[in-house]
């Protein structure tokens, strides 16, 4: 959050009401994240009429601006008083003076000036500035923005270099100034300068003189002595040596790039010619510009000249328009020696030559630099190109767009140029990221805010060729509108190359030259695109098309009729890749196969819909039967959902195979997103697909299918055998995947010590295969019987290892399940800090989307460390909170609700609240007989002893305590929950009378022993 006090307060978007809660607000900023008592604090809020409580008013004043802020988080209580932790525009305007007073030269301080002077949007403080606390700052704060608008006039006067086209401004500026605040005499002395450089010193001495006499009347005093010694230099100053240079001082600040400009440097330190190439609306001239302005500044004197070739259409006119802007007497000679003229006028000393704007005239441009290089041995040349100039010793310098936060940044600043109330929100990064970061299309549609809403800027950017119009009226027409420095990067390719272009635009991600090859677009031409900024070169030897280009190539497209074929032969090329992908999946080939998908994800989804709305069911369904299993383990179950109905509501002909899988993995996509109201729906039409399996159906998810369908309705007894039949299945991978789900089976059942056989063997076979994502999750369930076994190095070895498998697969997975196991698993290890660490960092995450789950189970064992610590009320609080993360899941597992109410059924206890713990235990235990999760139900026992315990009837407590063994299938001897309770009980009953108890829990049947957890009212 952003809380603005350099004009009207306002915190983010909103004003915020009430006189109190401004006054607490502005003090609360003003101190600018340092702690403010809450003496303090009422001296501000009551400087005459203290409240009877001081401590509570301010806190119940703190409690309503949290409430007003709408983010509670950076409004925090300290020991002693409150800190905010928001940002200000004042903290950040006082920055920017500072990196102003640093800069390497003076074109760059007035830059960062004008960003801090920006910021100002009326009387600092607003209505708050007259109350008693507020008026020194308030002054403060006035004289901090005074002083800032001197430093941009001396910076201004500085970098016009005593050009005559920027001074006039600079003067006009200085003049209003001086009218506002006649008793400044640093913005006189700046304004008389200002004249003298103009060449005006009779009108400088004239406005010494009256200055003087200013202050002789007002104040009784003469000028200072810096305004003396400057009338002084007047007196005695011969004309002012302006600097050869024809550069222009720039009208608005210049935005980031301060990495591509010490790059653009130190190629200048090496290279006599270096080339700016990107495309249209990159910001190629404007970064030239300010390099140049650098280079002015830099030790050595040299000339810098800036040669706009833009308007020159005749490639024999280059020479004379570099001609003209090194000044106008070579013109009055048109039959001379134009080139010599030129070499005689780079030759004095150390120069340097912008070339702007060379893509037209490129032939002409590239033997024209040759030449001058040639002959002036102290020339320099920085040209700016959609293409490079390609003639010995160029070095290229790419000038891509903004990065997100630059072009944030740059959008806001112009924004408020068109309306300084611009507030930004989160549409200003989406409309820089679908703009390409190109600093013109940005500045474009900044400029629409003047009849605009940011949300309808947002909202018309699928039409941004029509939208982005109305640039400066002094611009040249190209760069007047979007759509016109596109055309203009356009028209400079040959028409093989656009027609190659329009057919690229199909691609909507990167693509490779292999992919790129079905629409008949060799290396050679790519490059060629690439050269002339059509294309650029993304990560992994890929290319891409700017959004803004292909929109404008698709266009193209559509009018040659050409789009249907282009868009078939792409959809053509991706269904091939997808298959071919598909049984490298499960295998050596994984993550290789995987990365690639992920790569070619939009381009996969492209052709998906183009087959879709051709109405052509082959390539869409057999697209959905082979992307299926990637969708499974990546991405949204609930987008992947979404697009297998979209190839499933295609209608006809497509095989009956790949029909059957997509429908498969449709349903259980839906039913895991939460796109079933009740499970009823998915498994009835899944198994309706089992029925119709003939013997030749022999895919492996469709192998999988019936186990598949058991695992979700806790139907183990069916699963067991459809497993059975199906172990000598001729896919290696098929089989282990069997034996993982006849492993999680057992161990629903209690039979854990038959999971840990099973998995064992399914995770070696796995580990042959160069599997990934069975292995991890055959990993994780090991681990869990590796922690009950005692063996906590290897629980922590398997975990480590499951997380980097996932993680490799698919980075952005947040592998919450293993995260979680394994910093419970580092604190039975007995690495309790780092484990803690680990889960507080879990726990205190953002809970929004599929983070929730990790979120959620952080918070739970965070709980429990905290619990077994006597910590009852900060354990409670963990506990409610991960079942209020976890809503943000479309589905939930029962059994995570009875293992939340399991947790909070231990705290009651521990706190006295039997009956209430004894309820939750109920409660957990109707969550979780349903689903069949015996190690869950024992999970909900060990709570049922503690119940028990606290009751007071220990032989009770150790009976069902020995049942919870009889549910998992084996002592859970080191879970500390049973650990504690075991010492308890033996202690309570004597160790003959707790193992006789203990035993007789054990011994029971299932169903008793489930009577005997049920059995706690």
């Amino acid at each position: 959050m952003r809380i603005a006090i350099l004009g009207p307060l306002a915190a983010g978007p909103d004003a915020i009401g009430g006189a109190r809660l401004r006054r607490l607000l502005v003090r609360l900023a003003l101190a600018s994240g340092r702690t403010v008592t809450v003496e303090e604090l009422t001296d501000a809020l009551w400087p005459e009429d203290r409240p009877a409580d001081p401590a509570n008013a301010v806190q119940s004043l703190v409690s309503r601006l949290r409430r007003a802020l709408g983010s509670p988080a950076v409004l925090e209580s300290v020991p002693g008083g409150y800190r905010l932790t928001a940002s200000t525009d004042a903290a950040e305007f006082e920055q920017l003076v500072r990196q102003a007073a640093t800069a390497p030269d003076p074109a760059a301080a007035a830059s960062l000036l004008r960003r801090a002077l920006a910021l100002w949007r009326g009387p600092a403080l607003g209505d708050v500035a007259t109350v008693p606390f507020a008026i020194g700052h308030a002054v403060r704060l006035e004289e901090a923005r005074l002083s800032a608008l001197e430093d941009l006039a001396d910076a201004d006067l500085a970098a016009s270099h005593g050009a005559q086209n920027g001074l006039p401004e600079l003067i006009a500026r200085l003049s209003e100034l001086t009218v506002e605040h006649p008793l400044r005499e640093r913005l006189h002395a700046t304004r008389i300068r200002a004249l003298h450089a103009a060449g005006r010193t009779a009108e400088a001495l004239a406005a010494y003189e009256h200055v003087r006499k200013d202050l002789a009347a007002e104040l009784g005093a003469d000028p200072g002595p810096d305004l003396r010694a400057l009338h002084l230099e007047l007196l005695r100053a011969t004309p002012p040596a302006v600097p050869r240079t024809n550069l222009r001082a720039p009208l608005t600040s210049f935005v980031g790039r301060d990495a591509d400009i010490e790059r653009i440097m130190a190629q200048l330190r090496e290279h006599r010619l270096v080339t700016l190439v990107g495309p249209g609306g990159a910001g190629k001239t404007r970064l030239a510009t300010t390099v140049a302005a650098r280079v002015l500044h830099r030790p050595g004197e040299a000339e810098v000249w800036v040669a706009e070739l833009a308007a020159v259409s005749d490639p024999a006119d280059v020479p004379r328009a570099v001609q003209a802007a090194l000044g106008p007497s070579p013109l009055l000679h048109p039959h001379g020696d134009t080139i010599g003229s030129l070499v005689e006028a780079l030759s004095g000393g150390p120069a340097l030559l912008v070339l702007d704007n060379c893509e037209h005239l490129i032939e002409a441009a590239a033997h024209l630099t040759e030449d001058l290089l040639g002959r002036c041995p102290e020339l320099s040349v920085l040209a700016t190109s959609r293409e490079p100039l390609a003639i010995a010793g160029e070095a290229l310098s790419p000038v891509g767009p903004l990065p997100p936060e630059t072009a944030a940044r740059l959008f806001t600043e112009r924004a408020r140029a068109a309306d300084p109330g611009f507030a930004p929100d989160e549409q200003v990064a989406e409309i820089c990221r679908r703009l390409d970061g190109l600093p013109l299309a940005i500045e474009l549609a900044a400029a629409r805010l003047r009849s605009l809403t940011l949300r309808q800027v947002a909202e018309r950017l699928d039409d941004r060729l029509a939208l982005l119009t109305g640039g400066s009226r002094t611009a040249l027409p190209r760069h007047q509108t979007l759509r016109a420095v596109v055309a203009w990067s356009w028209d400079l390719a040959d028409e093989r190359e656009r027609a190659l272009a329009e057919r690229l635009a199909v691609f909507p991600g990167t693509f490779d030259a292999e992919a790129a090859a079905c629409l008949d677009a060799s290396i050679d031409a790519l490059a060629a695109l690439v050269d002339k900024s059509l294309l650029q070169q993304a990560p992994g030897g890929r290319y891409r098309m700017l959004e803004t280009i292909r929109e404008f190539a698709l266009e193209r497209l559509a009018g040659s009729g050409q789009g249907p074929a282009a868009r078939t032969a792409h959809a053509a090329y991706f269904l091939r890749l997808a298959e071919t992908a598909e049984p490298q999946l499960r295998g050596r080939g994984q993550r290789e196969w995987m990365n690639r998908l992920v790569d070619e994800h939009d381009n996969l989804l492209a052709a998906l819909h183009h087959a879709a709305a051709a109405g052509d069911a082959d390539t869409a369904v057999r697209l959905a039967a082979a992307l299926g299993p990637f969708w499974i383990t990546w991405g949204s179950k609930r987008e992947s959902a979404n697009w297998l109905r979209t190839a499933l509501q295609v209608e006809g002909p497509a095989p009956a195979v790949a029909r059957t899988i997509a429908t498969a993995v449709y349903l259980i996509t839906s039913a895991l997103s939460g796109g079933f109201s009740t499970p009823l729906e998915p498994t009835r039409r899944l198994r309706e697909l089992i029925d119709g399996l003939g013997p030749d159906d022999d895919h492996p998810l469709l192998a999988l299918l019936e186990p598949a369908v058991a695992l979700f309705t806790d139907d183990d007894e069916i699963g067991l055998a459809a497993i059975e039949q199906r172990l000598d299945h001729p896919d290696p991978w098929t089989r282990a995947i069997l034996r993982m789900a006849r492993g999680a089976m057992l161990e629903n059942r209690g039979d854990l010590l038959g999971m840990r056989a099973d998995m064992l063997i399914a995770e070696a076979e796995l580990a042959a295969l160069g599997e990934h994502w069975g292995r991890s999750q055959a990993l994780t369930i090991l681990a869990g019987s590796h922690l009950a076994l005692g063996e906590f190095d290897r629980a922590v070895a398997a975990l480590e290892t499951a997380t980097e498998l996932i993680t490799a697969l698919d980075p952005a997975n947040p592998a919450s399940h293993q995260r979680v196991a394994l910093a419970g698993a580092r604190v039975m290890a007995g690495d309790a800090e780092r484990g803690r660490r680990e889960l507080e960092a879990m726990a205190n995450a953002p809970a929004r989307g599929w983070e929730a789950r990790l979120v959620a189970f952080a918070q739970l064992e965070l709980g429990n460390l905290h619990r077994r610590e006597g910590d009852l009320a900060t354990a409670e609080r963990l506990y409610q909170s991960a079942a209020a993360a976890i809503d943000w899941l479309p589905v939930v597992a029962p059994q995570f609700y009875a293992l939340v109410l399991a947790r909070r059924a231990h705290v009651a206890a521990a706190a006295g609240d039997v009956d209430g713990a004894a309820r939750m235990v109920a409660a957990a235990v109707e969550q979780t007989v349903p689903v069949k999760d015996m190690p869950v139900l024992a999970l909900v026992g060990v709570a049922a002893t503690a119940v028990w315990a606290a009751r007071g009837e220990p032989a009770r407590a150790a009976r069902v305590l020995g049942a919870t063994e009889q549910l998992r299938g084996l002592p859970d001897a080191y879970e500390p929950d049973v650990v504690a309770l075991t010492a308890r009980l033996r202690g309570e009953l004597g160790a003959a009378a707790f193992d006789k108890e203990y035993a007789a829990g054990r011994d029971l049947t299932r169903a008793e022993a489930i009577e005997q957890v049920r059995d706690v009212m």
